[in-house]
């Protein structure tokens, strides 16, 4: 047997003997989802103060936050290191060390593309996803509307969000495009954005399960969702691991890529009447994702595309970034550091970006990033399951992607920003194994919309 064949032989079985072994721990996230235990570092700390989706010390579950330590047992599903406590990483000749000072409870490295994890550190552990739960409900919701969908809001539309919620600023009587909407959702993490397009999908419950249901369909076994928001909620819980599939899923459509990609946009104001003459002006909003959009104490990070950040009581600060250079691709998350400096998720995130750029291909993987079930019976060849917003432009209201750089782009509404759409082909690792069906396969993260450095 050719040598490829047997690392992908090899890999396929480890990823099937993996998800047979976690289904006993992950199965069903709702029924295994933890009750938080008491932590000090979950008040009063810059980190746990309410942010992205903005749970202030007054929510629910404001007084508890996970253990400290993680759980003896954890799903493997990936890889068994990946279930393993502590970091993970197979450091062969030449690599360089990870980065010092990591305080994140639970981080991972990944290659976007490939699908392998670099390196680990509890990948596993199911902790309070705060906003970065918003990346599961864009791939979830983006598809069903097209962009150029207009909503009038009503008071129901706005009911239910926690108090401290982030806001993008939606008022009761507008009118939006879901454009608008979606912009809210990824720069501002606008709780009420949200709420909004929760209620175009039929309600906050109804997208609530279909959350749950596409969680299970990426094989994201450690997720449990509440509040389509991340907004802290008993039992809500999600992992790095998970939130790095969420993070791959949605990068494969073309308008999730761009929304978490865009630096500013301006966004519809408040209706006036002023002498008989009604308008309706704008204001400007700003990514919060500060290795996008930059701050005081970090710079934008090159390569950067993306994707999404949170910040909770419970949570602390989460993020999950993805970024190329030199061709590779790859996607970070980082949950809730304990050091307290300002910006220290991307800080943390930043720093492992620059390892893995480093150590790619000078590491041997820990684990992967399984594909979604759907993909096992899939065709092998690339670009045969476009997103329905690449299909014909309808879903998702975008159409096709170019592969010319485009410089300073700027979208409908006037949303700015530097990227290019980067084509990343790559091969298709193809496997027929046991039943004779897809068991593994190099998932291609297509037209990666990144930054100009």
């Amino acid at each position: 047997m050719p040598a490829p064949m047997k690392q992908t032989v090899r890999r396929s079985l480890l990823v099937t003997s993996a998800t047979l072994a976690s289904l006993a721990l992950t199965a069903p996230a709702s029924l295994a989802a933890p009750s938080p235990s008491p932590s000090p570092a979950a008040s009063g700390s810059p980190s746990a103060s309410a942010s992205s989706s903005g749970s202030p010390s007054t929510s629910p579950s404001a007084s508890a936050s996970p253990s400290v330590a993680p759980p003896a047992n954890m799903s493997s599903l990936g890889g068994t290191r990946l279930g393993r406590a502590g970091t993970q990483v197979a450091i062969a000749g030449g690599a360089p060390v990870l980065p010092k000072d990591l305080t994140a409870r639970s981080w991972i490295v990944a290659d976007a593309e490939s699908g392998d994890v670099l390196a680990a550190h509890n990948a596993h552990w199911r902790l309070p996803p705060a906003s970065t739960m918003k990346m599961l409900f864009a791939d979830t919701v983006l598809p069903r509307f097209p962009k150029t969908t207009v909503h009038k809001v009503e008071a129901k539309d706005l009911a239910g969000m926690g108090a401290g919620s982030s806001l993008v600023g939606i008022k009761e009587g507008e009118t939006y495009t879901v454009h608008d909407l979606w912009l809210g959702v990824f720069l501002r993490s606008g709780n009420d954005a949200v709420h909004v397009l929760s209620q175009m999908n039929g309600g906050i419950a109804e997208t609530v399960k279909d959350m749950n249901e596409h969680a299970e369909e990426l094989q994201a076994l450690d997720t449990n969702v509440v509040s389509p928001d991340g907004y802290d909620a008993p039992r809500q819980v999600s992992s790095a691991y998970d939130l790095t599939l969420f993070a791959r899923s949605g990068l494969q459509k073309q308008d999730f890529r761009e929304y978490c990609s865009t630096v500013t946009a301006k966004f519809p104001g408040e209706t006036t009447k002023k002498k008989g003459k009604t308008s309706r002006g704008t204001f400007e909003i700003q990514n919060t994702n500060r290795l996008l959009s930059g701050d005081y104490d970090i710079s934008q990070y090159p390569g950067i595309a993306g994707v999404k950040n949170g910040n909770t009581t419970n949570a602390g600060a989460t993020f999950t970034g993805v970024a190329e250079r030199n061709g590779k691709v790859l996607l970070v998350t980082v949950m809730n550091p304990e050091k307290t400096d300002h910006n220290e998720v991307y800080k943390e995130t930043a720093a492992l970006l620059d390892w893995g750029f480093q150590a790619a291909g000078k590491v041997t993987p820990v684990g992967e990033l399984v594909a979604p079930k759907g993909t096992a019976q899939a065709s092998a060849q690339p670009g045969a399951n476009p997103s329905p917003s690449e299909e014909d432009g309808q879903a998702g209201g975008a159409g096709d992607v170019s592969a010319k750089p485009v410089a300073g782009a700027v979208t409908e509404n006037g949303s700015g920003g530097m990227w290019i759409a980067l084509a990343i082909t790559g091969g298709l690792l193809v496997l027929l194994a046991g039943g004779g069906y897809l068991v593994n396969r190099r998932w291609p993260l297509p037209d990666l919309v990144r930054r100009r450095r």
